[in-house]
């Protein structure tokens, strides 16, 4: 007996396939309309300042990377000067300089930044600042260091797209989750539930409260490094030997050079060595403390060259040799940072070169022989 011939229901398959298509493209389109949601908050909030939309005039910081914030702050033109550094630098009050030189302040530093992105501020502020009044250099020890061209950025990244004047490359990076998230943040606190993670100015006091210090804490914290808790000088003094490594090669002192060479005549250049304890400065006798030494006599010879003064506060002082003014070797209290604004005042206002004594807390390497300026030097090498 035949076996009838077995039918295929074409039909069988239709509501999965039709469900299927019907998934991707809800999918699709919920996708498409999340990341034009995104974009249009984007471009609405504009979260660095880069894009030539937004609804606001005026920038707010809300990301806690400052590289990725204080390009805006530079190019909406409301500070003719500006100070840059790492975190040494920081506490350095605006309102304060603004009393002490005039101007219209912001405070720029940036957390373990290295003086190849210290720069690239400084170029885009020259740049976009058309009578720049001041700009105030935060020395320290990044700016020694014989592999500053090799160790130009830390693990926070560095934008360089945002310190060009390319505006094509902005676009590139709209829609990335950071750019998203600093907008979404932007947006919250345009409606008034959070404040501004940062004054418009960079100034914050990232210390903790003074009423919360501790001394016993801060002091290990100041000597974790230091085995015996106190100074101990070499035995013998250690003398620099000619054409010895690591030495003799300085870098960043070149785009030092540079940068203080195309600002106009008559800005105002403070170089100053910031008041780290004497922890964490180099032991006395030391091959440390001959590097340092030559790094602050080529650091006068460029400041005599360009008109600018360069004051030390990174010298044993009873600053720098109290503990209970730091909370660890590198970081100082509130109270220290109004103290380093006015021993620049004095050391700047002074009408022949101040004389510091013994127990003075700073020490004056350079001085313009008069004015304030510094005449261009295009010889000097660009920062690329």
């Amino acid at each position: 007996m035949d076996t009838p011939p077995q039918t295929v229901d074409q039909t069988a398959g239709k509501p999965a396939a039709a469900a299927w298509r019907a998934f991707v493209l809800t999918a699709t389109a919920t996708f498409a309309a999340l990341m034009l949601a995104c974009l249009l908050l984007v471009l609405a909030m504009n979260p660095y300042g880069n894009l030539p939309t937004g609804l606001f005039a005026t920038h707010v910081i809300m990301d806690i990377n400052q590289r990725y914030q204080y390009p805006a702050i530079v190019r909406a033109k409301t500070y003719d000067a500006i100070v840059i550094g790492t975190s040494t630098s920081r506490l350095l009050d605006p309102s304060a300089l603004e009393r002490a030189f005039g101007g219209r302040w912001a405070n720029l530093a940036m957390n373990d930044s290295r003086a190849w992105e210290q720069v690239q501020l400084a170029q885009l502020f020259v740049r976009h600042t058309p009578r720049p009044h001041a700009l105030l250099v935060g020395i320290d020890s990044v700016w020694c260091a014989p592999d500053a061209d090799q160790n130009r950025i830390t693990r926070r990244g560095f934008p360089e797209w945002m310190y060009d004047e390319d505006l094509l490359n902005d676009w590139l990076y709209v829609l990335n989750t950071t750019t998203v998230d600093v907008a979404v943040r932007q947006a919250v606190q345009r409606v008034g539930i959070f404040p501004p993670r940062v004054p418009h100015n960079g100034y914050e006091v990232f210390v903790p409260p003074d009423a919360t210090y501790d001394a016993p804490k801060a002091r290990d914290k100041i000597w974790q490094f230091v085995r015996e808790r106190r100074i101990v000088p070499a035995r013998q003094p250690y003398r620099l030997k000619p054409g010895e490594p690591g030495v003799w090669q300085t870098p960043a002192l070149d785009w030092l050079e540079h940068l203080l060479g195309a600002l106009p005549d008559t800005t105002l250049r403070l170089l100053a060595l910031m008041p780290v304890h004497i922890a964490a400065q180099p032991r006395p006798g030391h091959k440390t403390e001959a590097v340092l030494a030559e790094c602050k006599r080529r650091l006068a010879a460029l400041a005599d060259r360009h008109r600018a003064h360069l004051i030390d506060f990174m010298i044993p002082s009873e600053i720098t040799t109290n503990d209970d003014n730091y909370w660890d070797n590198l970081h100082y209290r509130v109270g220290v940072a109004a103290r380093i604004v006015d021993g620049l005042a004095v050391a700047v206002q002074a009408p022949v070169p101040a004389q510091t004594a013994a127990d003075t807390p700073w020490r004056s390497l350079a001085r313009p022989a008069s004015g304030t300026g510094a005449p261009h030097n295009p010889g000097a090498p660009a920062m690329r």
